[in-house]
């Protein structure tokens, strides 16, 4: 696998799927290396490979590293991004999975100079699709930026992990999980807190995994958190909240979902697939989330209604049905390769 991102060096969710494939594969008994960015994760299953890369722009310079790597060896290259130069075939299969779309992204991302990064990048993703065997989206709403592209293979959340967990929190809690400056918007969620949520139930608290929000009254700030502490915040939450401006899939919808959070968001294309728009989810504009989240808090039968369609929907992103049909693809594209090789 190539991904620039682990949990190791980065927040960026991609890093946390890749981690996630990489160990559910490794524990099927597949031989898995992953080149990356980062260094290895503590307790990883499978082999790491850092790859160096200059600092100045990193992302286009690590993607010319791993152009130079020696391939191979491997049955199959899985590609989380960075394979746009690997034009030569370097293994008998190559995968590569898009996680949203950086033209999307550059919709919305503030300032010039990067919103003309994310177009860059964006050229290179779609480079990609036509450098690669089989090309799979994260979500279908993905397809309005690269049409051709039919496959879907969603992110996948291990059910064992994020499960409920007995009761919830004694006092009524809502759950952020992201940035709070930039897309993820904890700075909104922050202020609709104080300026709209806690005058009308006043024991509410807030816990912000996140490390980047300022102290407030009744905001806990939790920092990074391993896998078993955020399974138990999401377990404890009455509500999740992720009020993002953009999801190529958004995997901690699916995490809380199937922890038994009723889960309120803002609309985009990930929310609007991973909560079926909106029948598993609250997805609202954002001058109604305060309202939103009030009413949940303040309403013990509308919000378990909700956590159990969640819960039901999540089964849909179970990690060992993704990791079953990674692996039927990699067989078929391994097998049209032999007979490609037999019949030449």
């Amino acid at each position: 696998m190539t991904s620039y991102y682990l949990p190791s060096g980065s927040k960026i969710g991609v890093g946390y799927q890749v981690h996630a494939l990489a160990t559910g594969l490794a524990r099927r008994g597949h031989d898995v290396t992953v080149f990356s960015g980062c260094p290895p994760v503590d307790g990883a299953e499978y082999t790491t490979v850092q790859v160096p890369a200059p600092r100045s722009l990193r992302t286009f310079a690590f993607a010319w590293s791993v152009r130079r790597l020696d391939l191979s060896g491997f049955d199959v290259l899985h590609a989380h991004g960075d394979d746009y130069w690997l034009w030569r075939r370097r293994v008998p299969a190559h995968v590569r999975t898009m996680h949203g779309s950086c033209f999307a992204e550059a919709v919305r991302i503030p300032g010039l100079k990067e919103k003309a990064r994310m177009v860059a990048l964006g050229l290179g993703e779609t480079l990609a699709t036509f450098v690669a065997d089989r090309t799979v989206l994260v979500s279908p709403q993905t397809r309005r930026w690269m049409p051709w592209v039919r496959a879907v293979v969603p992110n996948g959340v291990d059910e064992r992990v994020f499960r409920p967990r007995g009761p919830r929190a004694a006092a009524p809690t809502i759950l952020f999980v992201g940035t709070y400056e930039n897309r993820k918007r904890g700075r909104l969620l922050m202020e609709v807190f104080a300026d709209e949520v806690r005058p009308q139930v006043p024991d509410a608290e807030l816990v912000m995994v996140c490390s980047d929000a300022p102290a407030a009254a009744a905001v806990r700030v939790t920092g990074r958190v391993d896998e078993q502490e955020l399974a138990r915040l999401y377990a404890s939450a009455w509500v999740f909240c992720l009020p993002s401006t953009y999801e190529g899939f958004g995997i901690p919808y699916a995490e809380a979902m199937s922890a038994g959070a009723a889960v309120v968001c803002t609309d985009n294309p990930g929310a609007r697939y991973v909560l079926a728009d909106g029948q598993a989810g609250r997805i609202v504009a954002d001058d109604r989330l305060g309202t939103t989240l009030v009413a949940l808090l303040t309403d013990a039968g509308e919000r378990s209604r909700l956590a159990q369609r969640g819960i039901e929907r999540s089964h849909e992103f179970a990690m060992s049905s993704v990791l079953d049909r990674y692996e039927d693809l990699y067989r078929d594209l391994l097998r049209r390769r032999e007979r490609q090789t037999v019949t030449s």
